[in-house]
């Protein structure tokens, strides 16, 4: 009984060390060669300070900047410490209030946009972080982001679609903007 126990206590040590120590900084030591920027959290940084994550969603609210999807996170918006979906399905009146509520926001934000809203503007991504929308939800906004900063609609769809990111190896996922990245591109002008 007692080599046993010596056996599985031995191994246990033994596996602990290689899955719980070796193997998590041998992983990260390769990212952190291969990959810097995304395993340190592809952090944008200006002036020396990171301003935000190319991974994780931002709050914008002012005219002059495109708006990104809702979060659903909370007791904050892009809380990436709570990341999590609203879980409300599509009957929800909860959903349905919220839904309408942000369509009216849009609507007040840009009286004269006609346009349909697109459905990334007013619904929450899975983790509730996503920091990317359609090209459609930042074609809705360049009416007013130009109005906002006095540019030319021509100039801010120039500006979207340098911003635009196809497909992964042109067949996996849909086209995105990173709502970060544009509205600092736009901010560089």
């Amino acid at each position: 009984m007692s080599k046993l126990l010596r056996n599985a206590l031995t191994m246990l040590v033994l596996m602990t060390a290689i899955t719980g120590i070796l193997y998590p900084l041998a992983v990260t030591g390769l990212a952190q060669v291969l990959f810097p920027s995304q395993a340190n959290g592809s952090l944008i940084v200006k002036d020396g300070k990171p301003i935000g994550s190319t991974l994780i969603g931002q709050s914008f609210d002012d005219p002059k900047y495109f708006w990104g999807r809702p979060s659903a996170t909370s007791p904050q918006p892009n809380n990436a410490a709570s990341s999590n979906a609203s879980n409300l399905g599509p009957t929800n009146p909860t959903l349905t209030d919220a839904v309408k509520q942000r369509i009216d926001a849009l609507r007040a934000a840009d009286p004269g946009n006609t346009q349909p809203v697109p459905v990334d503007l007013v619904t929450a991504s899975g983790s509730g972080l996503d920091p990317e929308i359609s090209p459609a939800a930042a074609a809705y906004q360049v009416d007013r982001v130009a109005k906002a900063r006095g540019l030319s609609v021509s100039q801010v769809q120039a500006m979207v679609a340098m911003a635009t990111t196809g497909r992964q190896f042109g067949l996996l996922g849909e086209p995105r903007v990173n709502v970060l990245k544009l509205n600092l591109a736009l901010d560089g002008r």
